[in-house]
């Protein structure tokens, strides 16, 4: 008798904007995917994150992608290049990473019956900001989301209760969302971490955006130093030229001239932020569920942020720290001194932000939650649409 042919492995096709947005968001889930038997594969702008996909066993595909917006001229070629990809590829599913990528790579698979799973994480600055560009944006979205997002082979994913409901509102049926909190974090590589010494200091991990709040936060810690309070900030990140709301070249150098402040600019091993600080803080506007936060919190450190969708669901107010209103440095500032002047406070809120972290969100979970979810559809027979 012939041996038996062996049965080839599902394949799984990421489509992203960035490689380090798929490396920053995608990484666990993409893992538990792999180690569930999928071949991954990942579609995104090439920088500097090749050799870390390619480490992970995962098949690059380089395509291009402009971010900062959905205009025809930028769309198209990526539009293309996603079809060419999944041509090629022939995923068992496809996964669209963030509003861009899940409204382009639905253009992209129009006619085909490949089950995909358009992952919304946070509703970005065409939903927070009130320019009119943003109005005239979203208002295109309005229009286009519920086309797409309600096609018979597509699930939206979603990582917060406030996301779901507004979708919910934009015409998206409740059926085809499914909430997932978060993209999970790493509780083996994110250790809980003893208080460094010296000065009280606060850390901020994100792009220098208005919409994460590093405008108010930098506006905080100036009230705060004018008290005569000897707290430091270091701010891990950069700007980002394709948003409308990120920070200047000019600020960011007014910011490394002021007491107090330390710029860091990208960090490749985020903890080691969180070893030189007490207190996370990212007052952030929106979010789907902020991996910063959540790795801070796996670190055990108590975190400071706003009562903002995302937010809420990991800076717990009480529990695993303190929330203040969006773009309110007073308030902002009041709760940074509060955790500052208060050890006990500080100790309780990191070890319940550690245990959120491992009884909801850390890798495991998420990962089975998002292969199941995987699963259930490349074991059924969707209708193209």
């Amino acid at each position: 008798m012939p041996p038996p042919t062996p049965i080839p492995p599902r394949r799984l096709l990421y489509v992203a904007n960035e490689d380090y947005a798929f490396l920053m968001h995608r990484l666990p889930m993409a893992r538990a995917a792999r180690d569930a038997g999928y071949e991954v594969h990942v579609a995104t702008n090439v920088n500097a994150g090749a050799g870390a996909i390619e480490a992970e066993r995962f098949v690059l595909h380089p395509i291009p992608f402009q971010r900062g917006g959905l205009s025809p001229s930028a769309a198209l070629p990526t539009v293309r290049a996603i079809r060419a990809v999944a041509t090629k590829v022939k995923p068992d599913v496809v996964h669209h990473s963030g509003l861009q990528a899940s409204v382009l790579g639905s253009l992209a698979a129009l006619g085909s019956s490949t089950p995909a799973v358009n992952a919304i994480t946070g509703l970005g600055y065409v939903f927070t900001s009130t320019t009119l560009r943003s109005r005239l944006m979203k208002q295109a979205m309005v229009a286009l989301l519920p086309r797409l997002m309600n096609r018979a082979s597509s699930v939206v994913l979603v990582q917060n209760p406030d996301d779901r409901d507004a979708l919910r509102a934009l015409g998206v049926r409740t059926d085809k969302i499914t909430l997932i909190p978060g993209s999970g974090v790493d509780t083996d590589r994110f250790q809980p971490l003893p208080e460094p010494e010296g000065p009280i200091s606060f850390g901020f991990a994100g792009r220098l955006l208005t919409d994460k709040g590093v405008r108010a936060l930098v506006a905080a810690h100036r009230l705060l130093r004018s008290e005569g309070l000897d707290f430091n900030l270091l701010i891990a990140g950069s700007p980002d030229p394709a948003n409308p709301a990120s920070v200047s070249p000019q600020e960011i150098e007014q910011w490394r001239q002021e007491p107090g402040i330390t710029l860091l600019g990208h960090v490749n091993d985020i903890a080691t932020l969180w070893r030189r600080c007490h207190i996370a803080v990212l007052p952030s506007h929106r979010e789907g569920l902020p991996v910063s936060l959540l790795e801070a919190a796996a670190c055990g450190r108590p975190l400071v942020s706003t009562d903002a969708p995302g937010c809420r669901e990991i800076a717990i107010n009480g529990e695993t720290g303190l929330s203040v209103p969006i773009e309110n440095p007073a308030a902002l500032a009041q709760a940074m001194k509060q955790l500052a002047q208060s050890p006990e406070l500080r100790a309780r809120y990191g070890q319940a932000a550690r245990q959120l972290v491992e009884d909801k969100l850390s890798a495991r979970i998420i990962g089975r939650s998002v292969v199941a979810l995987y699963d259930r559809l490349t074991s059924r027979s969707p209708v193209a649409s």
